[in-house]
């Protein structure tokens, strides 16, 4: 086997591996990095941007259609072919040479195959052609290879060849029929795409519709795709599933009910990608999630350090917040932490240090690209007091607000924030209805940034805006 050393190995070359690459790159260390598919991963080919692409057409659409004037100049219905299209331009064919393109020209090397490691900071890869090369660090490795869809274990379910998120995104036709287990994110996202393309859509949402969200967000979607025709049922879990020999899918449901469909996604959570890497090498257990500290170091039971301390997880891969906006977070991070470390400079290891990822415990964004849209960040009322502070919850009718009425007719929404009493300070704050996406940032700051409310009522919203929203907030707590 040929030997190579570099100051960082990073296995996984997604959006995290990529950064956290970059970052130690740009702080004067070499970095290898690792990939066994397509250098861009997850999100660049089968999550966050061909998903949204499905969804952003359709929204466009109905954009159009709620505006006098424009609801006019619209005289056809959704071409499914060109939303396709646009999907896989968003998602490059499925190619990666500008991925590619990108490490080379950002000084960072790229070994192609399934990673493995080895004690003493040393990755072993192994190429289709089953060629191995030994790699060597001489500061760090960080595993950053993400999460793959979890798939229950229901009888059959296996033996017909369900969609993951992954075929659901790349998808080249759009079945008839299909059926979502599921009631998370990605099935609301899902059934919302597909319905509109043209799907009869079942939805089976055990646990309800997005169930981790302000009970009202949930709500407001559920109501929003029975309109569109989607098939909610509330409650509903899958007991068997079979798919005939013509391709139907048959799933019975524990309550004896049958659901027929033409395709079955299977959208009911993330199981980490660490098997085959050889964890048991340096006292991980293979397949399962990995614990870090602050510095997102890789700890054992104890929680200390494993491997001397040279081992770093980044992403979905630790569990902490499965979002690729909060992967990337965490790795711009670890990037500085290991330059520092490796330069012998002082760590920052501070709650929101430069060297921690303190967000993720209390400030995470997130949107949910539904019908109507949500956006979110921090904690909801129920999770707030469970973490035992005591709040205030104040709602206003998004709606009700002058820049809403001029966006659209008929806008409905709502917004929610959960105010810290003993602080004065926002910690969580919730956006329900159209193209709230864009209003989330100011909330995100104001949460990270523990603004006082006496300080916010000083930030003027422009007038006539959407963002008239938080002075119609901070009015109505005041009360």
């Amino acid at each position: 086997m040929d030997d190579h050393t570099y100051d960082v190995i990073v296995i996984g070359a997604g959006p995290v591996g990529e950064n956290v690459a970059d970052r130690v790159v740009q702080g004067g260390l070499s970095a290898a990095i690792v990939e066994r598919d397509l250098v861009g991963g997850e999100c660049s080919y089968w999550a966050c941007m061909p998903t949204k692409a499905l969804l952003r057409s359709t929204a466009a659409l109905r954009a159009a259609r709620h505006v006098p004037g424009s609801r006019e100049a619209v005289t056809g219905d959704l071409d499914v072919t060109a939303v396709l299209r646009r999907r896989d331009s968003f998602s490059s064919h499925w190619k990666d040479d500008g991925q590619v393109s990108w490490l080379d020209s950002a000084g960072i090397t790229l070994y192609r195959g399934q990673g493995r490691i080895r004690p003493d900071r040393v990755v072993e890869v192994t190429d289709e052609a089953g060629v191995a090369t030994s790699l060597t660090a001489r500061h760090a490795v960080v595993i950053a290879t993400g999460s793959a869809a979890l798939l229950p274990d229901i009888p059959g379910l296996r033996e017909a060849e369900p969609w993951s998120s992954r075929e659901a995104a790349a998808a080249s036709a759009v079945p008839g029929r299909l059926a979502v287990i599921g009631g998370g994110v990605v099935a609301s996202e899902m059934a919302t795409a597909f319905a509109a393309l043209g799907s009869s859509v079942t939805m089976l949402a055990r646990d309800g519709v997005l169930p981790l969200a302000e009970p009202f967000a949930g709500e407001r979607v559920t109501e929003s795709l029975r309109e569109a025709g989607v098939s909610v049922l509330l409650g509903a879990e899958a007991g068997t599933v079979k798919r005939d020999g013509d391709g139907t899918v048959h799933i019975t449901l524990t309550t004896g009910e049958d659901v027929e469909a033409d395709e079955v996604l299977v959208a009911v959570g993330r199981a980490p990608n660490t098997q085959n890497m050889g964890l048991g090498t340096v006292g991980l257990t293979p397949g399962a999630w990995l614990a870090v500290d602050d510095t997102l170091r890789v700890v054992g039971d104890d929680g200390a350090p494993l491997a001397g301390g040279w081992l770093y997880a980044a992403g979905d891969v630790n569990r902490r917040v499965l979002l690729t906006h909060q992967g990337k977070y965490q790795a711009r991070a670890v990037g500085d932490v290991i330059v520092a470390r490796a330069k012998g400079e002082a760590v920052d290891d501070s709650p929101w240090g430069r060297h921690v990822a303190t967000a993720d415990e209390r400030a995470v964004p997130q949107v949910v690209f539904t019908e109507p849209e949500i956006a979110s960040v921090g904690l909801t009322a129920a999770a707030a007091e469970t973490a035992g502070f005591r709040i205030r919850v104040v709602d206003y009718d998004l709606g009700a607000v002058a820049g809403s009425v001029l966006h659209a007719d008929g806008y409905r929404g709502q917004a929610r924030m959960v105010v810290d009493e003993d602080r004065k300070v926002i910690v969580g704050f919730t956006l329900v209805g159209p193209d709230v996406a864009e209003l989330l940032h100011a909330a995100t700051i104001a949460v990270v940034g523990e603004v006082p409310l006496d300080r916010l009522w000083h930030a003027v919203p422009a007038f006539p805006t959407v963002s008239e929203v938080w002075l119609r907030l901070l009015e109505a707590y005041g009360r």
